[in-house]
């Protein structure tokens, strides 16, 4: 779809905002320079991101202690959730961010116009919540998976409300089993039952996690087993169609507290005393993967990439070619036909668009 074409008196007034915000941001510049100087904010420190409003941000000092609400130098641009920070307190009890450490990787989501937009930073691992209500769709799930391997995070799988699954579990067991063949971690939750978590505590001790998925799987009910003292907005299924209603209007890092990881395995070397960070992102019913191509689909299929670059031609498309070793490994049962097609949906929602 083409984009609409502005007026000449849109780009004005366009340009007009921006040089106001331009303006207003290098005055904030200049008294902060003024501040610095004068001596009216504390020494640098480091910090980590809670969460982001606009040209402020709520940053967490890396000691403890209560959060801050600080301001950004001007010449600092795209700080999300879970980045680590140099800031300076403020006498007033506010704070400014002066640098933006090195990021270990950044989780990023394409917007509605396709460009890559950075929702959190500094994470381990992405948990792909699903739940039995609203039902799952394969096809879903993968399209997290696929965004999860382009990023280089982790994934993991959680089945919440897994008490609503019948006795013998259905297809959507069997669907787990095969996921977990392939290698993905898989945790069943529910918040029924007051044992019900002790599978994913274990899971995020010691780790920042992100969660993502569709609305009404019940990431912010989760959370509020997770963080009792936190108050969260939690939305009911609409009644017509049993899909979900979105709750939460911004990413946010919650730290949990090293009690809910009692007797979990130990998490990543020198966090062993962390109960873990997660952090909540806005729910989204559907991944855009509109920034990849064709073959960065392929490969994050895992188990095609023992047959990646061993067809017959080296433009395969895996359609009809003779020779693809990615059809010849569904003939086989070496690749499952549904994952097969599953990707080949995925491209051709691409290639439509």
């Amino acid at each position: 779809m083409s984009k609409r074409k502005l007026s000449r008196q849109q780009r004005w007034r366009i340009e007009k905002i921006q040089a106001e915000r331009a303006r207003r941001a290098e005055q904030r510049d200049g008294r902060d320079t003024e501040r610095l100087a004068a001596g009216e904010y504390g020494p640098e420190q480091p910090g980590r991101v809670i969460a982001h409003f606009g040209r402020s941000l709520e940053v967490a000092p890396q000691d403890g202690g209560d959060t801050v609400r600080c301001h950004l130098r001007a010449n600092l641009e795209g700080l999300v959730t879970g980045d680590w920070v140099v800031w300076r307190a403020g006498q007033d009890g506010s704070g400014v961010v002066v640098a933006r450490q090195p990021r270990d990787n950044v989780l990023e989501r394409p917007d509605a116009r396709g460009r890559l937009k950075p929702v959190a930073a500094g994470i381990d691992q992405i948990l792909i919540v699903f739940a039995v209500e609203p039902e799952p769709h394969p096809n879903l799930i993968d399209r997290y998976l696929v965004a999860a391997e382009a990023t280089g995070i982790a994934p993991v799988l959680v089945l919440n409300k897994v008490d609503l699954l019948p006795d013998e579990g259905g297809e959507l067991r069997t669907l787990l089993e095969r996921y977990a063949a392939l290698g993905y971690p898989v945790v069943t939750t529910t918040t029924a039952t007051s044992s019900g978590l002790d599978a994913l505590h274990r899971q995020l001790k010691g780790r920042t996690s992100v969660f993502v998925g569709q609305s009404g799987v019940g990431k912010s009910s989760l959370i509020d087993r997770l963080l009792p003292d936190e108050d969260l907005r939690i939305g009911a299924l609409s009644t017509d169609s049993r899909k979900g209603t979105h709750t939460t209007t911004t990413a946010r890092l919650y730290r949990l507290p090293s009690s809910t990881a009692d007797n979990a395995p130990d998490g990543p070397p020198g966090e062993e005393d962390s109960g873990g960070e997660l952090i909540d992102s806005p729910g989204i019913r559907e991944f855009g993967l509109t920034h990849l191509n064709a073959d960065q689909v392929a490969d994050g299929f895992i188990e095609f990439r023992d047959y990646l670059g061993h067809c017959r031609f080296r433009d395969c498309r895996h359609r009809a070619e003779p020779g693809c070793a990615l059809l010849g490994a569904v003939e086989r049962g070496e690749i499952h036909a549904d994952r097969f097609a599953s990707y080949r949906h995925i491209v051709d929602s691409l290639e439509e668009n």
